[in-house]
């Protein structure tokens, strides 16, 4: 437990400082996030924020992996080949949203990469990395909830290759299309990263029923960190904010979320642990949807994703943010329980 607490406690002060040197830095080269204006259907009440200083998710990257490092001093914390593998897919990620960041900024228009041609290219570096876990761990290849061996269907390495790669690529877009509030995909991913934490060690403590989960405790290390990067984050990120995660933190924290879910087993639970973002994505696919099959002539949604819905409708930003946060912290809370009930049963049944 106190690897886990040095984890999360390293990353959140290297975050709270690195968050506040991007934001200097963007500032004094006058580099900051565009906004998608009345001409291309995006969120023209968000104008005022064009400029703010983004690609805070650098920050996010590097405390969360200086939290996991520090805490490798303490006795009996081993660097686990399934981490390194999780942190280079992670970096990977990273890096695609670095780059469309980075385009964006040069352009100043909120256009990086075609997202048709992004969509492609991060659904192809997601199945590399799942077919790199595969390949170099021990990694349960199970469609599970709460543990391997339930529901314990295994499946065939390709066909869990593809699913895991489905299951990272669906994530990291799922947190990026709900990055476009202050603190919303912070806040929210900080919860499910706690979440994750408490799995981890949970599985840690308790061997003979989480065997199949690799090396448990450095994964909880992992979770710490990203739930201490977000929280320091969160101190420059939340309404007003002074400065964005951009595609590099959304990608990142995604992939983060996904391969922890994937790590200790618990792929369906991630549908909860990550219900905000479920809701967020889920709404694009709607409206997207209704818009086709009406000829493109109706939408169900006054704008999506539906954080910007609520907006038009008069809520302030604050408040929708405090009510999605409330309503992420409520999934979690959920998944948490369906993941202690099914130990609670299993202990009683020995």
């Amino acid at each position: 437990m106190i690897a886990v607490m040095i984890a999360g406690a390293t990353a959140m002060v290297v975050s709270l400082f690195g968050t506040r040197f991007l934001i200097t830095f963007f500032r004094n080269r006058g580099k900051g996030q565009p906004i998608l204006g009345k001409e291309d259907n995006g969120p023209e009440h968000h104008m005022a924020k064009q400029g703010t200083p983004t690609m805070g998710g650098l920050a996010i990257i590097a405390a969360a992996f200086a939290g996991w490092m520090v805490a490798h001093v303490r006795d009996g914390l081993v660097f686990s080949t399934q981490a390194m593998i999780m942190w280079c897919g992670i970096l990977i990620m990273s890096v695609m949203g670095f780059l469309d960041d980075y385009i964006k900024i040069t352009k100043a228009h909120n256009r990086g990469i075609f997202w048709k041609r992004k969509g492609w290219i991060t659904f192809g570096l997601a199945i590399g990395v799942a077919a790199w876990l595969s390949a170099g761990t021990g990694i349960s290849e199970t469609f599970s909830t709460t543990r391997a061996t339930y529901p314990g269907w295994t499946l065939n390495t390709v066909v869990w290759i593809v699913w895991a790669g489905i299951v990272i690529w669906s994530t990291t877009n799922a947190v990026n299309v709900t990055d476009g509030l202050d603190g919303l995909a912070g806040g929210s991913a900080m919860m499910a990263f706690v979440a994750f934490a408490i799995i981890a060690y949970w599985a840690f403590r308790n061997p003979e029923i989480y065997a199949a989960v690799v090396n448990p405790l450095d994964l909880a290390t992992v979770a710490a960190g990203f739930a201490g990067a977000c929280a320091g984050f969160l101190w420059f990120n939340a309404a007003p904010a002074r400065i964005f995660m951009g595609d590099v933190g959304a990608l990142g924290v995604g992939s983060a979320l996904a391969l922890l879910a994937l790590g200790t087993n618990t792929q369906m639970l991630l549908v909860l642990l990550c219900g905000i973002n479920v809701m967020e994505a889920g709404s694009v696919a709607i409206q997207m949807g209704v818009f086709k099959a009406s000829g493109r002539k109706k939408r169900l949604f006054r704008m999506s994703p539906i954080h910007h819905h609520f907006e038009l409708l008069g809520w302030p930003e604050t408040t929708v943010i405090i009510r999605f946060w409330i309503i992420q912290g409520a999934c979690v809370a959920t998944a948490l329980a369906i993941f202690i009930g099914d130990f609670t049963r299993l202990e009683g049944l020995r």
